[in-house]
Order: C-alpha cells, then structure tokens, then sequence
C-alpha cells in the first residue's frame, strides 16, 4: 500500500489538529522509511519478481524489524513517547502511536502472507489485496479521497501557498502511485532502497502545506 498510508495522515489531522500534517505523515509512513536503510545495511530483504502479484513484483522475503506486528507496536509506542516528552500533548501521542501501527494493518490488506507477527516467528500474513489490481485501486483510492476529503474539512488555507501547495502534494502522490502501478520493475535492489527515501519528499512537503493551513476548529488535542 502506498497513497493508503498517507490517507492515514491527512486523515489524522481531523483527530489531531494541533499535530503538524509532516509529522502525521512521518507516523503514518515511518516503517517504510525505516525498511530502505535496513535494506541498504543488508539488515533487511526483498527480490524482484515480476509477477508475483498483479500489483507489485516485490517479493518481501526478510523484513521483521520494520513489518513485523511485534515492532510495528514498539516503533509506534516509541514514536508516541518521543513525541510527548517533545510536546507534551498525550492526545496527540496517541493519535501519532496509532498511525504508525495502522501501517501494519493496512499492509495485510494488500500483501502476500509475508508480514511477521514478530521478528523470529514463522507465522506470515496477508489478505492479498494485490492479486487484483481493480481492487487495490478501489480500496486505496477510496481510503485516499476520504483522508484528504478530512484533511480539507479539518483545516483552511491561510494564504495561497496553502491551496496551491496542499493541491500540488495532493496531485504528486496521485501520480508516483500510478507510475508505481504501471510502470516498469525495478532495476535492482539498491534502485527500491534509495527511491524508498525519496518518500522523505512528502514528510517535508506535508511540514510546508500544514504551516500555511490553519486548524478550522481549535481543539485541545
């Protein structure tokens, strides 16, 4: 999953409107940020495999400090607690701890039984959304237009950056997930590795649109 996650984020924000959409995001896609260093050290392994699924040809073969269920609660549980001791808004922590474990939960959607429950184990999971690409496209398109749909109901624009920019990171993810979908594989492993932090992009872009958008209703959280 991919625009999926980031559905997660703006989402968030109608929860959390004192949370910066960067950060949201940062949660929301922190397991993928942290699996293309563990790929890049070796800690970490995926093969290309054209058509192993109709969606993907990634066959995810080691991955249990970033995907299992296990770390997917202590990454967000860290998350929430560095967050708090730098903010000190519980509420928030919370939200941001969520969405950084709502990242596993949507992965079994859409993968292969190949996510860990806990690093070590044998026992792999996954629904397999991505045997069928009209219904991957279904469900993450939905799951984006509602969290953007969210995102615009929970803030307002304070200037015209904060249209144009919110628009513009809005239409950018859109088409990196179709160029996903239809383009060619890719070429090797250390090509997926350094796109992968690419999506640091976004984690920035989210920082710039969210402090030229405004919360429409102030809350505690």
């Amino acid at each position: 999953m991919f625009i999926g996650h980031f559905a997660v984020g703006f989402g968030a924000k109608a929860a959390a409107p004192r949370v910066s959409l960067g950060t949201l995001f940062l949660a929301a896609q922190f397991v993928d940020l942290l699996w293309p260093t563990l790929l890049l050290f070796g800690l970490e392994r995926v093969k290309i495999a054209p058509g192993i699924t109709r969606v993907t040809p990634l066959d995810f073969e080691h991955y249990p400090i970033s995907h299992s269920l296990l770390m997917a609660f202590i990454w967000g549980g860290l998350f929430a607690l560095v967050y708090w001791l730098a903010r000190k808004n519980r509420f928030g922590a919370m939200v941001l701890g969520l969405c950084v474990v709502s990242h596993w939960a949507l992965d079994l959607l859409v993968h292969r039984p190949d996510l860990p429950l806990i690093p070590g184990g044998t026992v792999r999971l996954g629904i397999g959304l991505w045997n069928s690409l009209p219904a991957t496209l279904l469900v993450e398109g939905l799951l984006f237009v509602a969290g953007v749909w969210l995102y615009f109901r929970a803030t307002t624009a304070k200037n015209r950056v904060g249209r144009w920019a919110l628009w513009g990171l809005v239409g950018f993810l859109a088409a990196i997930y179709v160029a996903n979908l239809f383009g060619p594989p890719p070429p090797d492993v250390q090509a997926i590795a350094w796109a992968g932090h690419l999506q640091w992009l976004f984690v920035v872009w989210a920082y710039w649109v969210d402090r030229n958008r405004a919360p429409l209703v102030p809350r505690s959280s």
